[in-house]
């Protein structure tokens, strides 16, 4: 398995923002997140994540989604996580930011900051001990266990499971964004098995879906996730589809350098 595939969302002072993906706020947060400006999405949290458990989960997702991309911020994303754990109202506020908290942890592992892979599995079975089975992070929760079975613990077939699940979840919500990740591991599981009809097939809805949605950021992981199972020319053209992508968001995420060609690589700043 690839580096790549283990690698890879108004108010008043006292009433809580409309936070859905419709509202202003949301549409707000995500054309920034979406072209991987994370600081500046969590920056319109920022008046709210005070008062209100999910504009401070929201606000540390982004800060979390940061670091997995950059591998950089960590101290920033651990004093939003202690933020939103210490406004949560409920159980599923603490289960959200659990969720969080494991998902920065897994970061910090599989991109070799720190090994804090104990640490990841307490946060999501935390996670998985608060949230109801049809709470809206559960189908977020069910992919992160996967992404732990598969590269922490190395149990292949518990993360195919996990990611099953997280995709049925993400499916009957809506959640395009999510599906395109489960659609992206489940086609990797697949090509590990030389299952190569099914990982393109995966490959290719996960980049479909990331295109309809606009998420930028998560575009060149896709297209190399995609070329590694086209025969030539294809693959080449994918490649160097990545590499343009990646040239124009400077670099980010810094994982995906290995997989490109050397063109494709930023000038060390």
């Amino acid at each position: 398995m690839s580096r790549s595939d283990r690698l890879d969302s108004g108010g008043g002072r006292n009433r809580p923002p409309a936070m859905g993906p419709d509202s202003p706020l949301g549409r707000a947060v995500w054309r920034l997140r979406s072209r991987g400006c994370w600081d500046d999405a969590a920056a319109l949290l920022d008046p709210h994540a005070e008062h209100d458990p999910k504009a401070a989960v929201g606000r540390a997702a982004l800060l979390v989604e940061r670091c997995m991309f950059t591998a950089d911020g960590w101290p920033a994303a651990e004093d939003a996580l202690r933020a939103a754990e210490a406004v949560a109202r409920n159980d599923d506020d603490r289960g959200a930011a659990a969720c969080e908290r494991g998902q920065l942890a897994y970061a910090a592992t599989v991109l070799g900051i720190q090994d804090r892979t104990d640490e990841a599995r307490a946060a999501l079975g935390r996670a998985a001990a608060l949230l109801e089975p049809n709470a809206p992070a559960r189908a977020l929760l069910d992919f992160r266990r996967g992404l732990l079975a598969e590269n922490l613990t190395e149990t292949p077939e518990s993360a195919r499971a996990a990611y099953r699940r997280a995709h049925a979840g993400a499916t009957s919500r809506g959640d395009l964004l999510l599906c395109s990740f489960t659609w992206r591991h489940l086609a990797g599981l697949a090509q590990r098995e030389g299952e190569l009809a099914d990982a393109r097939h995966g490959f290719t809805e996960s980049l479909r879906l990331r295109e309809e949605l606009g998420f930028l950021v998560g575009m060149a992981p896709a297209l190399v996730s995609l070329a590694g199972v086209q025969p030539e020319p294809d693959a080449t053209r994918l490649r160097e589809e990545a590499g343009r992508l990646f040239r124009l968001l400077g670099g980010v995420p810094t994982w995906l350098a290995e997989h490109l060609p050397d063109e494709g690589i930023p000038a060390p700043q």
